[in-house]
């Protein structure tokens, strides 16, 4: 029995089969229910269509040659952006690139299930690749690793700042944005609107999540430039988009500005003192929380 039993053993290894223990997925626990919270789907502009859930921001580009979903929330949050998806008269198989404003769990956790639905290839930036293909153990708030969070995908392309990504006639530009993730990411794109070409920000706002210490962050020593350096990037945005939206519906207003049963009408998007404003706060806040781990010190 010995003898079957290492000879067995050295088939598989012969076989080049990768035998692996299985790694359990610790889910982080749902505080905001705001992010699992379904709501209908709204048609921004064009081709731009909010599918994710009340403040969970997840976008279906559609394009004639298949569709582009960026963010998928948490991973309960995938039956609901189907149905979205479905409900406009879309079909959620046509989707061919998913792409992330960011690798957290509250963004991406869904990657990995409708990438093996639909086939769809992961596109990221590449400062976020390594925590999207270990579920978000790789952290720069956890240097140790902080286990996985959501299931590993696969990323097929990594991105750099200024990269282009077209789909059919839609070409987004990528703009790493980095300091809330490493990969952080915001992207541009135009889109036509009943004769009008509409300039487009997705955006990734620099917020400093709740814990992480500007001057004592060993996971990323450079945070502190990374957030200056996309303040700075973000601010000239200001004047050159029609319409902004971001990772999180409360961040854009999206709630404020539409209300399910509203006709459509993309200029309700058209907010740059909002856009203008809310990055001063972020901007601010950056700041204010630099001085006083300095004067702590």
């Amino acid at each position: 029995m010995r003898l079957r039993l290492i000879a067995a053993i050295g088939f598989v290894a012969c076989a080049g089969i990768e035998v692996t223990a299985q790694v359990t997925i610790v889910q982080r626990p749902i505080t905001n229910q705001d992010w699992v919270r379904p709501i209908p789907p709204v048609r921004i502009v064009g081709n731009l269509y909010y599918v994710g859930t009340h403040n969970l921001a997840s976008y279906l580009i559609t394009t004639s040659d298949g569709h582009i979903l960026v963010n998928t929330g948490v991973d309960s949050s995938v039956p609901m952006i189907r149905a979205n998806i479905e409900s406009l008269g879309f079909s959620f198989d046509d989707i061919r690139l998913l792409l992330a404003t960011h690798g957290h769990w509250d963004h991406a956790a869904g990657m990995a299930e409708i990438k093996r639905l639909t086939g769809a290839r992961m596109l990221m930036h590449e400062g976020d690749v390594a925590m999207l293909e270990d579920g978000g153990n790789t952290d720069f708030r956890f240097p140790e690793g902080r286990g996985q969070l959501y299931e590993p995908v696969r990323v097929d392309r990594r991105l750099q700042d200024g990269d282009k990504v077209q789909l059919g006639t839609t070409e987004l530009t990528v703009h790493h944005h980095p300091g809330h993730t490493k990969g952080s990411t915001s992207f541009t794109f135009a889109t036509q609107d009943a004769g009008r070409t509409y300039r487009v920000l997705i955006v990734n706002m620099g917020g400093i999540n709740r814990g992480v210490e500007l001057l004592n962050t060993p996971g990323n020593p450079q945070i502190i430039e990374e957030y200056a350096q996309t303040f700075e990037k973000q601010k000239q945005f200001i004047g050159n988009f029609d319409i902004w939206v971001s990772s999180h519906s409360n961040q854009f207003g999206l709630h404020d500005k539409y209300q399910a049963g509203d006709t459509y009408n993309p200029n309700r998007f058209v907010d740059p003192e909002g856009y203008a404003q809310l990055l001063q706060q972020y901007e601010q806040l950056y700041l204010h929380q630099l001085e006083r781990e300095r004067e702590s010190r």
